[in-house]
């Protein structure tokens, strides 16, 4: 039988708490264990619990415990579920972006070897310190619609499991692998790549040596790492100097780039294995 709570306000529940934590202290909540994540709306919900991750509890505002909600919440009965009523939900900063609803999941470790999941991949991306977290889950919904096989992150990159980077993605951060580089220089990592697993490597910068993007020596490539860098600043001059190509989208009516949201979608769709 489900585990059905109302309250009338977050004090009777862990949410007080879970809600008055910054991500980062979610992320260091139990260690040396791993720590909880907040998933919103039902969408991303159910993609978090399709990629395996446990749901710890669910916060649900009355006007939208939905049938798409009941079945999420049937399927795991020993599971807390706290109904609160709008003007509760209201209260908290924030919450009017939830679509009502909220699941508590619990973290999971990293894969420490990512052999595996790179010798199954042929187009992959490599994000360098994007600290947006719009940007990031723009960047994966763009690599799970485009057939990006996995996506690889220096450590300067926030978190797919931000709340904010899982729903922007839709939940595609559930769906597609992703890894964190070990903490060395983005040049070194390429090195790595091409020398362990035979990929090439596509810059996207701005630069006077680029090739267009549609420069069919990109698509013939049997295994290509897409190299997209931080808001504003792009990427380091090291990182591009690394890379076997740097690339540019051709632009119109003076514009100089786009946005590292817009443009990996041109660029997961021109580079795409044919």
């Amino acid at each position: 039988m489900e585990q059905i709570i109302r309250i009338g306000a977050l004090a009777e529940s862990p949410w007080e708490e879970w809600l008055s934590c910054s991500e980062t202290q979610l992320f260091h909540l139990r260690e040396p264990a791993p720590g909880l994540f907040l998933a919103e709306s039902p969408n991303v919900i159910e993609r978090a619990l399709a990629a395996g991750y446990q749901p710890e509890s669910f916060l649900i505002d009355d006007a939208y415990y939905s049938e798409q909600m009941h079945m999420i919440t049937d399927a795991f009965l020993d599971v807390p579920v706290y109904l609160a009523g709008s003007a509760v939900l209201n209260a908290v900063r924030g919450m009017h972006l939830t679509r009502g609803v909220l699941c508590a999941m619990q973290r999971r470790e990293q894969p420490a070897d990512s052999s595996e999941l790179l010798w199954q991949a042929h187009r992959i991306a490599l994000l360098e310190n994007i600290m947006n977290p719009t940007n990031l889950g723009a960047v994966f919904r763009s690599a799970a619609a485009l057939g990006i096989d996995a996506v690889l992150m220096t450590h300067g990159c926030t978190d797919p499991l931000y709340r904010r980077a899982a729903r922007v993605s839709m939940g595609t951060v559930f769906q597609v692998p992703w890894r964190y580089c070990q903490a060395m220089p983005t040049a070194e990592i390429l090195d790595r790549l091409r020398s362990d697993f035979g990929f090439r490597s596509a810059a996207m910068a701005l630069c006077d040596d680029s090739v267009r993007i549609d420069d069919p020596a990109l698509q013939d490539a049997e295994r290509l790492v897409v190299v997209l860098g931080t808001e504003g600043e792009g990427l380091a001059p090291e990182t591009i100097a690394a890379c076997d190509y740097t690339v540019r989208i051709p632009m119109q009516h003076g514009v100089d780039s786009l946005n590292v949201a817009a443009a990996s979608a041109v660029a997961f769709w021109e580079l795409r294995r044919r």
